[in-house]
């Protein structure tokens, strides 16, 4: 792979799994604006790994937490600390498994069109756009406190973005908000939902990575293991900083904007 094809591709990867705007809209826009080929599947295997590093490690005391407590209820079969927060990502979780293990072949042949991607970017943006506008009168409280019902509510809102161009972030904390939660919770518990479907995908990957047996290039996984990691770190400290200023709306705006340019390439 070139250079500039990894920097590009990694900071992508980076960037856009924990913002919400859809990175298989940008993924799909790479190679449009661009002569490169595709990068394969070790170089998207790796990659997602260094977002799964960052995640892990920035949220490193919470999942910390969360295991503790969670074995301490397994052991004695009752809500130890923070144990709830814990059964409610796994929960959260168990969704967009079943949905990637029955759905997986037909989203990949008959739903990664350019065109599916652009309409997909748009309406799940203006549907963050109004649940962030819906958040605004209802109680927020944090991830701490959130139900069974709104737990189970907002993985299933997850099992959505198998839909290329949905964006999983974005439609967990569309649900986030329309549950009560505040921008901040709904972005935490975003992103720690993140951390067990990214081992998942990367698992799943992994396993056909080995299957093909195909050479790999071993600067350019490491330097997009690196870059990915290091830009999806910073992304989600600023993103969590900056976003009870800013709110969701520049990342409406943006998403619109990106669907009606992919609208305009491919129709």
């Amino acid at each position: 792979m070139l250079f500039w094809q990894i920097v590009v591709l990694a900071l992508v990867q980076g960037l856009t799994e924990f913002l919400p705007i859809s990175s298989s809209a940008h993924l799909i826009l790479v190679p449009v604006l661009s002569p490169w080929p595709d990068q394969g599947l070790a170089f998207d295997v790796v990659v997602h790994l260094g977002t799964l590093t960052a995640v892990a490690w920035y949220f490193r005391k919470d999942v910390s937490q969360l295991t503790v407590d969670w074995t301490h209820s397994c052991i004695k079969r009752k809500t130890v600390g923070e144990s709830r927060l814990a059964w409610l990502v796994i929960i959260g979780t168990i969704p967009v498994g079943l949905a990637g293990l029955l759905l997986h072949d037909f989203v990949d042949q008959e739903l990664r069109s350019p065109i599916v991607i652009a309409w997909a970017t748009i309406g799940f943006g203006l549907l963050l756009g109004v649940a962030d506008y819906v958040g605004k009168v209802k109680t927020n409280y944090d991830e701490y406190r959130l139900s069974w019902k709104s737990g189970i509510f907002i993985g299933l809102a997850q099992a959505i973005a198998l839909i290329p161009g949905t964006s999983r972030s974005g439609i967990t904390m569309t649900a986030g908000l329309f549950a009560g939660l505040s921008r901040q919770a709904a972005a935490r518990f975003s992103f720690l939902l993140s951390i067990p479907v990214i081992l998942m995908a990367g698992g799943y990957k992994t396993v056909k990575l080995f299957q093909e047996g195909n050479a790999i290039d071993w600067f350019s996984m490491g330097l997009g293991y690196f870059l990915s990691a290091i830009s999806a770190y910073i992304c989600i400290h600023y993103f969590l900083k900056m976003l009870e200023r800013i709110g969701m709306t520049p990342f409406v705006i943006y998403r619109v904007a990106q669907g009606l340019i992919l609208l305009y390439i491919f129709s």
